[in-house]
Formats: C-alpha cells, sequence, structure tokens
C-alpha cells in the first residue's frame, strides 16, 4: 500500500495476543472484516524472561476461538508437551503462534501510531504513514508502556534501575548484586532466575510473601485438606475462595456497585506467588516487611537507604507490576483521549467492553476496573472475545436480523460456551 492510502475494515484489533488473536478468530466466525495490527505475542516474547513459568493453571490459559478446536490441550496433544507440568514461556508463545497461524492467519504486523476519531468511525496511522479507516476499534495491546515505577525509582537511568518487563535475559547480571523490589510472581521468579543465572539476588518488600499452596511454610503433603481446596478451585484460581468463582462471572462483577467491585478486584489481586518457586529459593536473599526510603547513586552502584539501614547493590530490578494509564499507550488522539471516560486511567467500559466513544473497545488488563480480575489474566480472553463479537453484531444489525449464515453460525458457537455464565 502506498503512503496515505485509506483502506476500510468493519473492525481494527490493536495487538496480537492472547487477547487481540482471540478477539479476532471471534469476529472473523461473525462474518465481519477484520483487521489485526502487531506482531503475535510480541509482549510475551519480547518483555519477559527466558525461563519463566506461567502462574495460571494450564486450564485456564487457552486463547479462546469459537469452535474450541485450537485449545493449549490441541496443540499440546500435537506437539508432545506434558499438559501435567506448568507451561514455559516459550512452550505458551509458540501455542500463541500456532493460534495465530490457524485462526488469524492474516495479521498485519505493522504498528499503530494514532488512532483518531473519523466522519463515520476511526482512523488509523500506522509507521509507515499508510491509513487505515475502521467502523469499530478493539485495543488489546496488553501492558505495553504500563510498567509501574515507585517513586523513589523514577529518575534512575536503566543501567543502574529497569523493570522486570526490560529484560528477556537475566544472565546479563551474573556475578552482580541485585535487589528485587516486589513480592508478587513477576518478583519472585525473577529473584529465582538471576540467582540460578548467578546473580546475588534479594528480594525487598514490604511485606512477607505469600506463597500459593503453600502451609505453614512448607510445601503441603496430599492432606485431606489440600484435596479439598483443589477440589473447590475455581477454574482460573484466581483469588481466594470463595471469592475466585465471583471471578469467573465478570459480567455480575461489571454491576456491583463501583466501590464494592474496587474492593473485591484489591482482595483478588494481592500479590502472591506460586508455591512451586519457593524451592527456587535457596540461595535468594529475602529482606520482607522493609521499607525503602531514598535511593541514590555512589561509586556506580545504587545504595537503597531502608528503614533498617543502607544496602548497595549492582543493580534494582523492579517486579513493581503495572498499572493502568491509557493516555500512557501513546497511540490514542488528545481529543480522543480526551472524550473516553475513566478511572484512575482505567476505561470506563460498558457491555461488550465498549467505552463511552461508541464503537471503541479496551480487553484484557484495560477492563480490571469494569470486569474484575479476570480480565487481568489469559483465563478472561474467551469472555472478552464473544462478548466484543456479540457487541459488534449488535451494532451491524446482523444478530437481530439472522441475515446471514456468519451472523447465525455464531450466535449458535456463543451460547454453547457455558463458562463463564453469559
Amino acid at each position: 500500500m502506498s503512503s496515505g492510502q485509506a483502506n476500510t475494515c468493519e473492525v481494527a484489533v490493536i495487538g496480537a495476543g492472547p487477547y487481540g488473536l482471540s478477539v479476532a478468530a471471534h469476529l472473523k466466525r461473525a462474518g465481519l472484516a477484520v483487521h489485526v495490527f502487531g506482531e503475535p505475542m510480541a509482549f510475551w516474547r519480547g518483555n519477559m524472561p527466558k525461563g519463566m513459568i506461567l502462574r495460571s493453571p494450564w486450564r485456564a490459559t487457552h486463547l479462546s476461538d469459537p469452535d474450541r478446536a485450537l485449545s493449549l490441550d490441541t496443540y499440546a496433544s500435537e506437539h508432545g508437551i506434558d499438559s501435567g507440568k506448568p507451561l514455559p514461556l516459550e512452550n505458551f508463545v509458540a501455542y500463541g503462534e500456532w493460534f495465530q497461524q490457524h485462526a488469524v492467519p492474516d495479521v498485519d504486523r505493522r504498528t499503530v501510531r494514532l488512532i483518531d476519531t473519523a466522519a463515520n468511525g476511526f482512523r488509523l496511522k500506522l509507521n509507515d504513514d499508510d491509513v487505515v479507516s475502521a467502523d469499530r476499534v478493539v485495543v488489546a495491546t496488553g501492558l505495553r508502556n504500563q510498567e509501574y515505577r515507585p517513586p523513589v525509582f523514577g529518575e534512575f537511568p536503566p543501567s543502574f534501575v529497569s523493570h522486570a518487563s526490560e529484560h528477556t535475559d537475566l544472565s546479563v547480571f551474573r556475578g552482580k548484586r541485585v535487589a528485587v523490589i516486589g513480592r508478587g510472581q513477576s518478583a519472585t521468579e525473577s529473584a529465582a532466575l538471576l540467582a540460578e543465572a548467578g546473580a546475588e539476588a534479594e528480594i525487598i518488600s514490604r511485606g512477607d510473601i505469600h506463597w500459593l499452596g503453600i502451609s505453614a511454610n512448607r510445601v503441603t503433603r496430599k492432606t485431606l485438606r489440600r484435596r479439598l481446596r483443589e477440589a473447590l478451585a475455581s477454574p482460573s484460581e484466581v483469588g481466594p475462595f470463595p471469592l475466585s468463582w465471583l471471578v469467573e462471572v465478570p459480567g455480575m462483577v461489571r454491576h456491583m456497585p463501583t466501590s464494592l467491585r474496587e474492593e473485591f478486584s484489591r482482595r483478588c489481586l494481592k500479590a502472591a506467588a506460586a508455591g512451586w518457586l519457593r524451592p527456587r529459593f535457596a540461595n535468594v536473599t529475602c529482606r520482607a516487611v522493609r521499607a525503602i526510603t531514598a535511593a541514590h547513586v555512589r561509586d556506580s552502584r545504587v545504595t537503597l537507604d531502608l528503614d533498617d539501614g543502607a544496602q548497595t547493590y549492582d543493580h534494582v530490578l523492579l517486579g513493581t507490576g503495572y498499572r493502568v494509564d491509557i493516555a500512557r499507550l501513546g497511540i490514542l488522539a488528545p481529543r480522543l483521549l480526551g472524550r473516553i471516560e475513566r478511572t484512575d486511567g482505567s476505561p470506563s467500559l460498558g457491555r461488550g467492553f465498549e467505552t463511552s466513544v461508541p464503537g471503541l473497545h479496551f480487553v484484557g488488563s484495560y477492563a480490571v476496573r469494569s470486569f474484575g480480575p479476570l480480565l487481568r489474566f489469559i483465563a478472561g480472553a474467551p469472555y472478552a472475545a464473544r462478548k466484543v463479537a456479540e457487541a459488534a453484531l449488535r451494532r451491524t444489525g446482523a444478530e437481530q436480523t439472522g441475515t446471514t449464515p456468519a451472523a447465525r453460525t455464531f450466535g449458535a458457537v456463543a451460547t454453547s460456551n457455558t463458562w463463564p455464565p453469559q
């Protein structure tokens, strides 16, 4: 395509990760003209460390196609992967690419630089200056540009302080003393990988590490209590029982009063680490229940002033997670951004994950404040994909009239998905 050429599609999906690919698969089945932008599984491949293992249970790690023919189970069976073990990052990335090749083979790998409104929808400017127009846009960019840096580390250059999402190979810190800030999965797994790579890793956290599946600081044996816990576990295992079962129903969570929904999400998204990481902590030092009062560079090293004394490190790695603010995406035109109703940076989403700007949708972590904790994880992709596709069909009128075979087929498939409840 030549520079400046306009290309029309019904739905543009920005992002080709688990959410973007799942949404696109459902939209395509609905008979809509879909254009997907982005490098498939780019964030997972370029912003997570080698050796990482997914915390989500196997059953909550499927991407979603309407026929449910492209499940992780199918991929594992075809490629000889043991479904009884936690899934390594490289296998999940390969699964996502396999899903894309089968469900959304025509991904446009160019980058969207700017999304703006147009007379009849939206105008997307690409990195090569091409322009695409779309009736509807779905933003599924994952956690790009959403990493959280505590204020005390705000001005440090990356040679001294970096976020965990900036690294794919932690072996570059071999022989170095590294402070890892945080106590969630990202921080704890980064610390374990650093120690295994030959670094002197220390975790500094405001509270004790909460190890999932561990009692009395030990991995529990197959006791009656553990069997009961496993039997009561929700499909995604997000949050404590019994709140974990409400997590599985994002449509109900959306209708909670705002203050209750926020407290519910806070309780279900407390920092925690998978119990299977604990045995890998033999060479990791934990400085728990510590506060960092100041940080400064001295003699080419970073000194952290803790409430129990100063400690000096070669590098500080922030496992401090992410905080959503769509303004930080950098791709929303100012006049469009100004029209989107937000709370603390998150878009306020209605039915079909639609914003206050008709035809503009956000899925994944951008939807947590509106739909609850499930949308922070891969497990939320099937629900989001179905609901966005249903919203698109309602707007085009195909669902009401039933005039197209595609609409009738999609409707039958959608209602066959019995979990989460509609």
